[in-house]
């Protein structure tokens, strides 16, 4: 998306200027400062911050979530906060980011209308959690809870990062292996092969179709492939498709159960965070399935805002769906039975984020072999395919 840098006015008639990265166009940057209460006196496309939210990194988020915390806990006010960690800022497109986010504040803005034109970069966790913060008076412990979280997300990523990558090395390195075989060693010992008039066997014909396939009909089958695309992503804008493929990936044979404790772990720890600073239940459960990125969750979570407006203890409420692991369960009962609900609850997260690890370690130990045999059982059948004919034909002269 583009970035647009715009001159606007308060309700006190102050004028001051910003960028926004989440817009279209420039109607789209009216709409979102008339969503934070400013008028737009003008607006143009800024080039200059062309792709800013691009070169900001999440290292760059935690280290200012975290400085941010340890200032504001301190006692420095948020304004000088911002000042410090915008002069601190290495990164220009950071300290730009930071400076608007500063000028909207001092403007008058909550901290959270300041970071919403962000939310691609700070996350929508973050967003909810400052203002939740706001709200409760508890930004300090807030601002805390969500540096380690984002942390922790991060470290999370890295190590799935990390175990993904020998498998997708393989596979990438495999497929050109494949296809130069395909377009090139292939044809080239089929003309061989019908000069010398030998018949084929059966897995040489089928790799000599396939070869032809490929060879004259490239343009037929990247069309289908963009069509496909297309018509796949027109279907995944259907609210219902969404829900069946987000639980889908909860039910995979070998990832299912990943996927699952991650979502589950963001959804937890996020709802125990914000009720251990006073926000209401309901308004907590709806941050956390916003920030659970996974439409069957947020199915799972109007469920359970019924059960527990209901009456129902969130513990009953939780056990109704298998997708909460029984660890969660039981911390959510004990805590709510000694009164410590959001402490027994992020204990839980703690656990589940160690499974979460665990079941990273074992895939990438799992997957190395497995993936080395069936690439190289692949290429070698290939191989065999091409060869089958010569050695056919030069057992038949000896």
């Amino acid at each position: 998306m583009p970035t647009f840098a715009y001159t606007a006015k308060n309700h006190q008639g102050q004028k001051f200027s910003g960028t926004i990265d989440n817009a279209l166009n420039a109607n789209d940057v009216r709409d979102e400062l008339e969503k934070m209460g400013y008028s737009l006196l003008k607006v143009h496309k800024d080039k200059k911050r062309k792709g800013t939210s691009k070169r900001v990194t999440q290292d760059e988020v935690v280290e200012f979530a975290f400085k941010f915390s340890g200032m504001y806990s301190a006692g420095l006010g948020v304004m000088h906060c911002l000042e410090v960690l915008e002069e601190q800022a290495e990164n220009l497109a950071f300290k730009d980011i930071l400076s608007d986010v500063r000028t909207k504040v001092s403007s008058g803005a909550s901290l959270k209308k300041a970071f919403e034109p962000y939310e691609s970069i700070f996350t929508s966790y973050f967003l909810g959690m400052i203002e939740a913060g706001e709200s409760s008076g508890e930004l300090a412990k807030v601002l805390e809870m969500t540096a380690e979280y984002l942390e922790n997300k991060m470290l999370i990523h890295r190590k799935v990062k990390h175990a993904f990558t020998y498998p997708i090395v393989v596979v990438s390195v495999c497929t050109v292996v494949i296809t130069a075989l395909v377009m090139f060693v292939v044809p080239m010992f089929s003309k061989i092969y019908t000069r010398m008039n030998v018949p084929l066997p059966g897995p040489t014909q089928a790799l000599v179709l396939v070869s032809d396939l490929v060879l004259n009909w490239w343009y037929l089958i990247i069309g289908v492939g963009v069509v496909g695309f297309f018509v796949t992503r027109r279907w995944l804008k259907n609210p219902h498709n969404k829900v069946r493929i987000d639980k889908l990936k909860l039910q995979l044979p070998v990832f299912g159960n990943l996927n699952r404790l991650v979502v589950v772990s963001r959804f937890n720890r996020t709802f125990a965070t914000l009720i251990s600073v006073g926000v209401p239940v309901m308004e907590a459960l709806d941050v956390a399935k916003q920030v659970a990125a996974n439409e069957h969750m947020s199915e799972i979570t109007e469920i359970l805002k019924g059960k527990i407006q209901a009456g129902t203890a969130v513990a009953r409420a939780f056990e109704v769906h298998e997708i909460f692991p029984s660890i969660i369960i039981h911390m959510a009962d004990s805590g709510e039975q000694a009164g410590r609900l959001p402490e027994m609850l992020i204990k839980g997260s703690e656990f589940v984020d160690k499974d979460i690890d665990r079941i990273i370690s074992s895939l990438l130990v799992k997957l190395e072999p497995i993936l080395t045999v069936s690439m190289g059982s692949l290429i070698g059948g290939i191989l065999l395919a091409v060869y089958l004919p010569m050695i056919d034909y030069m057992n038949h002269i000896t």
